[in-house]
């Protein structure tokens, strides 16, 4: 079963399954969002439905451009045959 799994993932010509696996993963996330009651929220934003959805991403996103700009410009990345 898990080489069923690996091949899935690893595998080029499962590419446009994955994506499109993908595609349906968000479209699904972002519409459970809607489902959701929004009596408990505190602030105007959190009764916006697929906000949940869009901060996470754009949370990911930044997460990510921020820790490459320390890694390349901050000077905490080192070349590979640094300790040599």
């Amino acid at each position: 079963m898990i080489r069923h799994i690996v091949d899935f993932f690893g595998d080029e010509a499962q590419t446009r399954l994955r994506r499109r696996l993908f595609y349906l993963v968000l479209v699904l996330v972002v519409a459970a969002d809607f489902v959701v009651p929004r009596e408990h929220a505190e602030y105007l934003w959190e009764r916006l439905p697929g906000w949940s959805a869009a901060y996470g991403f754009g949370s990911c996103v930044l997460l990510i451009f921020v820790s490459k700009f320390l890694g390349h410009q901050g000077g905490l990345m080192r070349r590979e045959d640094y300790y040599d």
